[in-house]
Formats: C-alpha cells, sequence, structure tokens
C-alpha cells in the first residue's frame, strides 16, 4: 500500500509534467506514442477516447485539451480517426468574453519529408454549449468524426504514423483574442 507521502510525490510529478507540456500560445503539439496498441484497445473497446494534455491561448486565458478517438467516434465509428477540441474549465473564465469566438485549426502532422498534414478548420458555434463558459471540467467536444479515414493514416505511403507515433496539432487563433 502506498503511503501518504508517495501519493502525493506522484501528485506533485503529475503537476509537474503537465507544466512542464502547457503551452500558453494557443498551439499543442500532441505526440501520441503506441499508436498500434493504443488503436487496438479503442477497437476492442478497452479505452475510447484520449484526451491531451491542457493548454491555453495565454497564461490567463482560455484552458482548452484535444480529444481523439483512433478508431473513430459517431459517424467515423470504425473508418476514421475522430478528432475534436474541448474547452476546459479554467482559473480565469470569470475574466474571459464567453462564448468562446476563436478560429481552432486541427491537424495530423506528416512526418514525411512531404509535411502533407490533414486539416481542419472551424470557428466556434457561439449557440452551441460547447463554446459557453463551462461549469464542469469540461464542455461536450466539438470537432470531426470523420477527420481522416485509416486507411489513409495507416498507409505506409504517407507519413503519419513513425515510430508508431503520430502528433496532432491544434492551433487557435488568437490573433484577435479579447483577454485581459
Amino acid at each position: 500500500m502506498l503511503s501518504v507521502h508517495e501519493v502525493r510525490l506522484a501528485e506533485f510529478d503529475l503537476r509537474f509534467q503537465l507544466l512542464e507540456t502547457a503551452s500558453y500560445n494557443g498551439q499543442l503539439v500532441w505526440k501520441i506514442r503506441d499508436y498500434t496498441r493504443q488503436k487496438q484497445e479503442a477497437v476492442s473497446g478497452k479505452i475510447l477516447s484520449l484526451y491531451s494534455q491542457p493548454f491555453y491561448t495565454s497564461p490567463f486565458g482560455y484552458k482548452m485539451c484535444a480529444r481523439v478517438y483512433l478508431n473513430g467516434d459517431g459517424m467515423g465509428k470504425g473508418t476514421h480517426l475522430s478528432l475534436f477540441f474541448v474547452v476546459m474549465r479554467g482559473e480565469y473564465d470569470p475574466l474571459l468574453p464567453w462564448p468562446f469566438r476563436q478560429k481552432v485549426t486541427l491537424a495530423l502532422l506528416d512526418q514525411g519529408p512531404s509535411k502533407k498534414h490533414m486539416t481542419d478548420m472551424f470557428k466556434p458555434d457561439p449557440d452551441s454549449t460547447s463554446f459557453r463558459k463551462p461549469h464542469t471540467d469540461m464542455n461536450i467536444a466539438s470537432g470531426c468524426p470523420l477527420f481522416v479515414p485509416q486507411p489513409v493514416l495507416e498507409n505506409e505511403t504517407h507519413h503519419y504514423i513513425k515510430d508508431d507515433t503520430i502528433f496532432i496539432k491544434v492551433t487557435v487563433d488568437i490573433s484577435d483574442a479579447l483577454e485581459l
């Protein structure tokens, strides 16, 4: 059985890892290792989706993350990689304008020389609950259930998977952000 000290140490280690990888410029680059194993876990139903570490539009800005379904979700279940954007409850929400209105670009990065990234972009719907001020830890995810077909992702002529790793990038346009 773990001692209270060991549990606290593990909690601090997790917090440190999150802080170390946190981005405060509206960009997330998410490295997903062990793609084959994690995809198999998704196919078997063991783990349906993965969440990225949180990232922010600024040190006092919106808190967000990405959510991926390696075996698809909704219309993409079993045929696509589904990729979503999530607005999270943050420390500075009372000071921020709501609903969230920044343009979001989702990308699966090509690790080969051609850099033919798969991308999709959307402007948040201000009437959607996904972009209102969060009342729970996370709002409902919004994004692309048909983001990339699995045969395209897993085709060896493309370089989306390299060393059993994929990279996902989320970019939030902060050029017209109305923050602190």
